[in-house]
């Protein structure tokens, strides 16, 4: 299994700066950020699912336009897959004909370009022998993270969340874990923005990886841009032990 790094930013700017998404071989999404926007035309047309962590802008924003773009090339539906909270969200306040046509509906109920399917927390789905559960997360709308499962080794994206008890408890039962990618949205001194946001800060990253009971490359996610020297430097002051590395856009991990 391949998995490659779309986007990880907390925002946009320059080459380098694409929101969240990652592509799994060539047919598996996982978030839709900006990243996808860089994919070319054929590859956009073979991605056939997309596994959602949340609702927020940053991990969506592709959606719409992908099943725009490539829904009269393709045989079958591009299939959304994300928990029930999040699928009534996304339906309600993207896919309405206000903000973007309800390709669940065009060009007919009965074939559309695009379907909806409803994930439940810790119910893994296996695709073509790769399994993906989505795991507990703890954000200011309902979410989720995800571990995905080659058989030979396991990676796991937490998604967007603050501290999270749950998570750690299913992760450290993970007996083949290889990767963890955890986000870390801000700077120290913004902890208390990170708090009522539900992200982490460097030292709060780091009390969660204390919670952390097996070996893993750790790598961090979602830094925002004109912060990110500060914020990996605070990492690597509240938490060098653990050795985390930043995630970088077009990173390959293979498992």
């Amino acid at each position: 299994m391949k998995l490659r790094i779309l986007g990880c930013s907390g925002g946009i700017g320059g080459r380098h700066l694409r929101t969240t998404s990652m592509l799994i071989d060539n047919d598996i999404l996982i978030d839709a950020g900006t990243g996808v926007g860089d994919l070319s035309l054929t590859e956009l047309s073979l991605i056939d699912h997309i596994f959602v962590t949340h609702s927020h802008l940053d991990h969506v924003t592709s959606i719409p336009f992908l099943v725009d773009t490539v829904g009269g090339m393709r045989a079958r539906p591009l299939i959304v897959h994300a928990i029930p909270a999040t699928i009534e969200i996304i339906r309600n306040h993207i896919f309405n004909w206000v903000i973007w046509p309800d390709f669940s509906q065009i060009p007919t109920p009965e074939k559309p370009w695009m379907q909806y399917r409803a994930l439940q927390l810790g119910e893994a789905l296996v695709i073509n022998g790769r399994t993906i559960t989505p795991l507990p997360a703890n954000h200011v709308v309902p979410a989720v993270g995800f571990s995905v499962d080659s058989g030979r080794a396991s990676l796991v994206f937490t998604g967007d969340t603050t501290t999270n008890d749950p998570l750690w408890e299913i992760v450290n039962r993970i007996p083949n874990l290889k990767y963890l990618i955890i986000e870390t949205a801000f700077c120290n001194r913004e902890k208390a923005l990170a708090i009522t946001a539900k992200h982490l800060c460097p030292s709060m990253l780091a009390e969660e990886l204390a919670k952390l009971e097996r070996s893993a490359d750790i790598y961090v996610t979602h830094l925002k841009p004109g912060e990110i020297e500060l914020t990996m430097q605070e990492i690597e002051d509240c938490a060098g032990q653990y050795r985390p590395r930043m995630l970088q856009n077009n990173q390959v991990f293979e498992f």
